[in-house]
């Protein structure tokens, strides 16, 4: 069974979860068939840790995980293989992969552009 994770950073305002919460939900309505869980690198749960563990009770065994960051900065480059790579020690049969920072991708930067060029619309 295949599984989503959306990591991401994590703050101590607990609004700054809510857009989290909204793409987790959109995912689940889109994608009913594929699990989806919320993770965090810090500041908030569950962990990337706590994600997987999530996931491996209902039975997954691929998980592809999708940073939800603007870019790769030292976090992504520095601490996330190493969470990454602990998760795949503590369970081995769940095949991990990770995907670059969202905000590498064109279509992410496309929407945040069109989003711009909405604002200028009268």
């Amino acid at each position: 069974m295949k599984a989503i994770i959306l990591f991401g950073h994590g703050a101590r305002d607990v609004r700054w979860r809510e857009p989290f919460d909204r793409l987790a939900s959109m995912w689940k309505t889109q994608h009913p068939n594929t699990a989806v869980e919320l993770a965090f690198l810090e500041l908030m749960q569950p962990s990337l840790e706590q994600a997987v563990a999530s996931l491996s009770a209902v039975g997954a065994t691929e998980v592809v995980v999708v940073p939800v960051f603007f870019g790769q900065g030292g976090h992504l480059r520095n601490d996330f293989p190493v969470l990454l790579e602990a998760c795949q020690k503590q369970f081995p049969a769940i095949s991990l992969s990770a995907q670059p920072a969202v905000g590498e991708d064109l279509a992410v930067l496309q929407a945040i552009v069109d989003f711009g060029a909405r604002a200028l619309l009268p």
